[in-house]
């Protein structure tokens, strides 16, 4: 019986030391991995190649350093080596089907679009530069360099293609990209919504399911990338002629144009979707300074307070924002009758009550979420679109405008938030004496999805609490409405006013209420939905007024935001109504060169006005003298 042992002999330039797997020594035609008949017998060590020697041979020879014990490979390697001896065919399909799976994973990495509306299949037949500038990086690398370069390669893909995704989102939420300086922290208010929505373990599973998909994203393009490397080091001359060869096509197609269904055949859309993020990024830098400087400028800074609104002396202001409530609301053929006939019957029987009303249009600095943006924005007189600019802007003293009717020292100042469910530091720089959060408003009954509890009760407490007081001054409040914040499901109805009560009374509304999960995936459901919250938002603080209000009673209401691009539709604006109410008919005709349109319903041309413009507006059309502050 012959017998078997190792021997090694020292490398010569025609005899490289051999490693079965290793790609550069393949040969022509074959894989990196196809099977082949060995020319020796597999050792313990699969790493190690074993040759047959006579009985005798090892006898003649010396043992050197080179014969220390070596490490034996993971025993799952072991199996697999030896599976793909015994299943030779079967080891074949798996590896070329590996290899394919690897070159889509990474070719569609390379063309991935950043919004979804760009998500088609055209997108996909186009020759990426970065491939070819890769493939060509990676011939001319050694063994280890090219696998390292190629890992690297990988993960750049991954991280491209989170950020893709993530763009996506934000873009169909927010109507933006994702800035990856500012809006890591919107991902835990996504959570919270998602909590707030659909309970705490869809939340958590969310969550998890996101940092999985993540790091899978990253592992397994880099796997992908490491194994098409392997695959063009294996194949290196027909390789080096293949990227020659579609470079020469790329450089073709882009001198004479050449498109395919509509696009470009040559393109460079990863490598320009990392210059826009990088371009992003230096942009928000330089923008943080360029705000800092010019929030301490305040044309109404310093003036003071017996020169401000002081035509509204007097008057009980109530500044109210109704959530998601945009142009769409009034004009989508979907919610528009609803809505519309919500806003006529609000107008008619507000002026039954001795009531007037005027509307126009104010560009927001949000859209489809970031409610506080475009609070910020209107209180402020400032464009804050970001949350820098909001940080910024709220850790300064610049004069919002429900602060300068504290700072006259003629009115108390409360904020009905029944959205707030934590600290809320902000509170001072809006200017508000008394805040009532979500627990202050002596809510017993249940949460209609994200909102925790409806307008009606949160606009009856408001009166039981502060409105309906006697009181030495008169009163200016904030107050945030929130039944008509996504995902508009379940919602709740009207009641009776005197019916309203600790809230009990919404329990069994909410019980017979839609899911969420039925409509949040169907456009058409979601806008009927959308148009039902808004009209119950409208309604809710109409009815309001009609009970409550008085001869000094002053309404100033609006929308933050227009609602998520799945609702409002791609491409619409970011306009959202904005409505002056009053009985004093001098209230009104101090506004009257605004030329707004008469009633709740503006007009389809009525001014379009940006949301940062209002405060000015407003303060000097009441008589408030500026005293500006420097730059």
């Amino acid at each position: 019986m012959p017998v078997f042992t190792r021997f090694r002999q020292p490398p010569t330039p025609a005899d490289e030391p051999h490693e079965e797997d290793t790609p550069d020594e393949a040969p022509e035609g074959r894989e990196p991995d196809e099977p082949h008949e060995p020319d020796v017998v597999e050792p313990e060590d699969p790493g190690e190649a074993v040759e047959a020697a006579p009985a005798a041979e090892p006898a003649a020879r010396t043992a050197g350093p080179s014969d220390a014990p070596r490490p034996v490979r993971h025993a799952t390697w072991r199996t697999w080596r030896t599976w793909r001896t015994r299943h030779p065919r079967a080891a074949l399909v798996l590896r070329r089907t590996t290899t394919v799976l690897a070159a889509v994973l990474v070719l569609g990495a390379l063309l991935l679009p950043n919004t979804l509306v760009a998500l088609e299949p055209n997108r996909f037949a186009r020759i990426p530069a970065e491939a070819v500038i890769a493939a060509v990086l990676l011939l001319c690398l050694p063994r280890a360099a090219r696998r390292v370069a190629a890992a690297l390669f990988g993960l750049g893909l991954g991280v491209l293609t989170v950020l893709n995704l993530l763009d996506m989102g934000f873009t169909e939420y927010l109507g933006r990209g994702f800035n990856v300086v500012l809006d890591w922290g919107l991902l835990d208010d996504a959570q919270a919504y998602v909590a707030d929505s659909m309970g705490g373990a869809a939340a958590a599973w969310a969550a998890v399911g996101a940092v999985v998909l993540v790091v899978l994203v990253l592992v397994v393009m880099a796997l992908a990338a490491v194994r098409l490397g392997e695959l063009l080091a294996a194949h290196r001359e027909r390789a080096a002629r293949g990227a020659l060869t579609v470079a020469t096509v790329w450089m073709t197609c882009v001198a004479l144009g050449v498109q395919t269904f509509g696009v470009p055949v040559a393109t460079r859309s990863a490598s320009g979707a990392l210059e826009a993020q990088a371009h992003r990024v230096v942009d928000t830098l330089r923008d943080e300074a360029a705000f800092a400087k010019e929030a301490k400028a305040d044309r109404f800074g310093a003036t003071p307070g017996a020169q401000l609104v002081p035509d509204l002396r007097g008057k009980d202001m109530v500044f109210t924002f109704i959530e998601s409530y945009g142009r769409s609301a009034i004009e989508d053929p979907v919610t528009a009758p609803g809505v519309g006939r919500t806003l006529d019957a609000g107008t008619k029987a507000l002026a039954a009550k001795g009531f007037r009303a005027k509307s126009g249009w104010l560009t927001s600095a949000t859209y489809g979420g970031s409610s506080w943006l475009g609070h910020s924005t209107f209180l402020s007189g400032l464009w804050v679109d970001n949350q820098q600019r909001y940080r910024t802007v709220t850790a300064g003293d610049h004069l919002t405008l429900t602060k300068a009717f504290r700072e006259t020292g003629e009115w108390d100042t409360v904020g009905v938030m029944p959205g707030v469910q934590k600290a809320w530091p902000e509170a001072e720089w809006h200017g508000l004496d008394k805040v009532y959060d979500a627990f202050d408003l002596g809510y017993r009954g249940p949460k209609f999805s994200w909102s925790t509890m409806p307008d009606q009760y949160a606009l009856e407490a408001f009166q039981r609490l502060e409105h309906g007081r006697k009181r030495d001054r008169p009163l200016m409040a904030e107050v945030i409405l929130t039944s008509s914040h996504q995902p508009w499901a379940p919602l709740p109805r009207m009641v009776g006013w005197d019916e309203v009560g600790d809230g009990s009374v919404y329990d069994g509304i909410e019980a017979s209420g839609v899911e969420a999960s039925d409509i949040i995936a169907d456009s058409t459901r979601s806008k009927e939905e959308y148009g039902k919250s808004v009209a119950y938002s409208v309604t809710s603080l109409t009815q309001w007024l009609e009970r409550y209000g008085t001869d000094d009673t002053v309404l100033v209401f609006l929308g933050d935001h227009q609602p998520l691009a799945r609702v409002s539709g791609d491409g619409a604006s970011r306009d959202v109504p904005v409505s002056v109410v009053a009985k004093d008919p001098k209230v009104l005709d101090a506004i009257d060169d605004w030329n707004w349109t008469e009633g709740l319903k503006p007009a389809e041309d009525a001014p379009v006005w940006r949301m940062s413009s209002f405060r000015d507006r407003f303060l000097t059309a009441y008589g408030s003298t500026p005293h500006p502050t420097g730059e």
